[in-house]
């Protein structure tokens, strides 16, 4: 069988993941494309990868199927169009921009072209969320009416130099909204559908060297759902928990320890409904696997480039609100 050229573009903490999870399926052949010279080799030398390339241009001159685009988010999209317009298909990190400029041109250049593009949103290959979404769809809880997600993390520990990335700065997709909290509302939108309105409050708390926020609350609808959103990146314990209240029971997805939780009788506690097991990278061999299905015809993108969109616009009414303290609405379509 002939594999899929996958082209990594940007090997960070992030792009290098790609380039381990997508050479697991054992489909591919992965090229990588870095600036960095010390880091190209670095990463091509770790992985065996032969084809490495300085410039994009010259990346895209030897004709890769499949392109993942790893750079700080404010190229994602010059750097998706320049691709689409070669007629590769696209997984685009999260969050898909800081802006929605060009990203117009972009839908239609992958419409026009018949080629696959999809956000790495990577929590929607988590199968105990996927499990939560199947559960909330059969009805076998009522009507989702609330849902809270709480996230904390102590950043310096797992990402010790989120003062000399991205990270640093609003500009690249930096701060905690875009960073970290996009993750809850792209998985809230899977679960319940897009955010209708929302208010926010963030600030710098803690983390030192940066002065982008770290700790986020947002009030949001998911239209008639009420939602709840609490996120740090510096306190002791690594957990995240997303429960959904529904008319018949409650369900909570602990994704820091992999397991789903449900309750139907209001003298009852949270029992376990499901557990599995995950080592660190599973989640990304099977967002790689997929992006390969959904190439071959086989499946639909599990986050498409209109569920990405619909995520940033999001994003960006959240930075909104922070800044001016006033409710948000977001519009079906922003320009």
């Amino acid at each position: 069988m002939q594999k899929t050229r996958v082209l990594v573009i940007g090997v960070g903490s992030i792009g290098e993941r790609h380039v381990r999870c997508f050479l697991e399926t054992g489909h591919v052949d992965v090229a990588i494309c870095e600036i960095n010279e010390t880091l190209r080799g670095q990463i091509a030398e770790r992985y065996s990868v032969s084809s490495t390339f300085a410039g994009l241009d010259e990346a895209i001159a030897e004709g890769p199927d499949a392109a993942v685009v790893c750079t700080p988010a404010h190229l994602h999209i010059p750097m998706a169009i320049h691709l689409a317009e070669a007629g590769v298909h696209l997984l685009i990190e999260k969050p898909l921009s800081i802006a929605i400029d060009g990203i117009d041109r972009l839908v239609d250049l992958v419409d026009r072209n018949t080629l696959t593009a999809a956000v790495a949103y990577v929590w929607r290959m988590h199968p105990l969320l996927a499990e939560m979404q199947r559960e909330i769809q059969s009805g076998r809880f009522g009507v989702p009416v609330q849902v809270i997600g709480v996230s904390g993390q102590h950043f310096p520990f797992y990402r010790p130099a989120y003062r000399d990335v991205y990270y640093k700065s609003r500009a690249t997709g930096g701060g905690a909204i875009q960073d970290a909290l996009t993750h809850f509302v792209n998985a809230g939108q899977w679960l319940l559908g897009p955010v209708t309105r929302l208010a926010a409050d963030a600030a710098h708390l803690v983390l030192e060297g940066v002065s982008v926020e770290d700790t986020v609350h947002l009030i949001a609808r998911h239209g008639s759902v009420m939602a709840s959103y609490s996120l740090n990146q510096h306190q002791a314990p690594n957990e995240t928990n997303m429960t959904v209240v529904c008319t018949k029971g409650t369900l909570r997805c602990e994704l820091s320890r992999n397991r789903l939780l449900v309750a139907k009788s209001p003298t009852g506690d949270l029992v376990v409904q499901s557990e599995c097991q995950l080592e660190r990278d599973d989640l990304f061999v099977a967002q790689a696997k997929s992006f390969l299905d959904v190439i071959a015809g086989r499946a639909a993108p599990v986050c498409s480039l209109e569920e990405g969109l619909q995520t940033l616009r999001t994003n960006l009414a959240i930075l909104r609100a922070a800044d001016s303290h006033e409710w948000q609405t977001i519009p079906e379509h922003e320009s």
